[in-house]
């Protein structure tokens, strides 16, 4: 199952958790459950067993309003509730109901529910499986989802999703948080002007930024910065280019890189998280990421030598080739 609604319940707080992990079919009555390290429902599953508890509930949601499944994927705070974000997304609350045989609540109008629990001890084989990341990932050992009861919609309606190779359906998942969370990005680090998390990047290997650059190293401030925000951690490079910089466009921004840079200078290597799925790295789920500071150099930060001008056409030559078009039959 690959577009499923997972809802947990923190033990400690009470406090609801939606997240979309997928769930290899070992049998009738059970999956495995695809939670990684790095995400809160895994968190509520190790908070479980913390306390002594030999098992977390579970439901799970499959064909929910197109704004509930996004808000599963959203990468919010741990105590900001997916389903309260759904409703704000859609300016209309998300309409809840009691499970039959768990003590969770999951959206009212969901096609199929399934319900029942993990045992805090237990794992299995999962995997390996074809992922967004255009590789398959790597069989793991996981937790165990047992099913305590399946509810649904008279002729219900299966959802799931494509991933492989990118692009994708899932990358455009992605790409609305790109969308959505830069205004958030920007109340952290205001000097942000834009970012693109390239679809080439599965989204969590890249991610592309403009700054206004104010002060000498500010770049390696705002890679330090995004690397120290929620699942940015697991961003395997990040290049910062300056404010006038259209990252949209990829040439551009290659062509800032290439010539941009000294390697020497202008690269940042450093070690932290890792996405789960990532295959690059000796150790799993940790490992290097580079940062690449493609702004211009300033004496302040050690070029001594003259940084050239860029070439530029002004407004009135602009005008006059424009005004040639006709003439030259071009138009």
């Amino acid at each position: 199952m690959t577009l499923p609604l997972v809802f947990t319940k923190n033990p400690k707080t009470g406090k609801r958790n939606v997240g979309m992990y997928r769930l290899q079919k070992y049998d009738s009555r059970t999956t495995g459950m695809h939670w990684h390290i790095h995400k809160n429902g895994a968190e509520n599953f190790r908070d479980t067993k913390a306390q002594g508890g030999d098992r977390i509930e579970a439901a799970v949601a499959i064909g929910t309003d197109p704004v509930l499944t996004y808000a599963a994927t959203a990468p919010l705070p741990r105590d900001i509730d997916e389903m309260v974000f759904a409703g704000f997304l859609r300016h209309k609350s998300v309409e809840m109901v009691k499970c039959k045989t768990v003590d969770i609540e999951v959206p009212a109008t969901a096609e199929i529910i399934l319900e029942g629990y993990v045992l805090t001890d237990e794992k299995r084989r999962e995997g390996p499986f074809g992922d967004h990341t255009g590789y398959y990932s790597l069989a793991d050992d996981y937790p165990v989802f047992h099913i305590t009861a399946i509810t649904h919609r008279k002729n219900p309606i299966y959802f799931s999703t494509v991933v492989g190779k990118p692009p994708m359906e899932d990358c455009y998942l992605a790409k609305a948080t790109e969308r959505i969370f830069l205004p958030i990005l920007q109340q952290m680090q205001p000097e942000i002007i834009d970012i693109n998390m390239p679809l080439e990047g599965v989204f969590h290997d890249c991610c592309i930024v403009s700054i206004k650059k104010q002060y000498p190293m500010q770049a390696r401030k705002v890679m330090h910065a995004l690397w120290g925000m929620g699942q940015m951690m697991n961003v395997k490079m990040i290049i910062v280019v300056d404010a006038h910089v259209n990252v949209q466009d990829l040439k551009e921004v290659w062509w800032r890189v290439y010539n941009n840079i000294d390697a020497k200078h202008d690269l940042e290597i450093v070690e932290g998280p890792l996405d789960v799925l990532d295959h690059s790295s000796p150790m799993a789920k940790w490992g290097s990421k580079m940062g690449i500071d493609a702004t211009k150099t300033w004496p302040e930060e050690g070029h001594t030598r003259e940084w050239p001008e860029e070439i530029s056409m002004s407004e009135e030559i602009k005008a006059r080739v424009d005004a040639k078009w006709k003439e030259l039959g071009l138009d």
